[in-house]
């Protein structure tokens, strides 16, 4: 089954390839990255203090992450709270 959320997404370049945009700024530390695939934003884990990837979430709506983390290949919906496929138009922005 499809999550509906993940249905028509096309995934765009991360904005800070570098770490997550929030902590980045604050010059905080992150645990694991996470990438909105509906506009780009690069988001600090649950784990990590700020939780930023969460927080985007929370205040843009945009429900499907993929994992920013090196070698890791897995999605999820914040919604659905279930994991996905990454989809393929994803795979070009992912760590090797």
């Amino acid at each position: 089954m499809t999550c509906p959320h993940a249905v028509g997404l096309e995934p765009v370049a991360p904005h800070t390839p570098e770490g997550c945009e929030e902590c980045l700024k604050l010059g905080t530390p992150w645990v694991h990255l996470r990438l909105c695939l509906s506009c780009g934003h690069v988001g600090c884990c649950d784990s990590s203090p700020g939780r930023h990837a969460t927080r985007h979430f929370q205040r843009a709506g945009h429900p499907v992450v993929v994992s920013f983390a090196p070698g890791e290949r897995w999605a999820c919906c914040y919604v659905d709270g279930g994991e996905l496929a990454v989809p393929e138009d994803a795979t070009p922005y992912l760590r090797a």
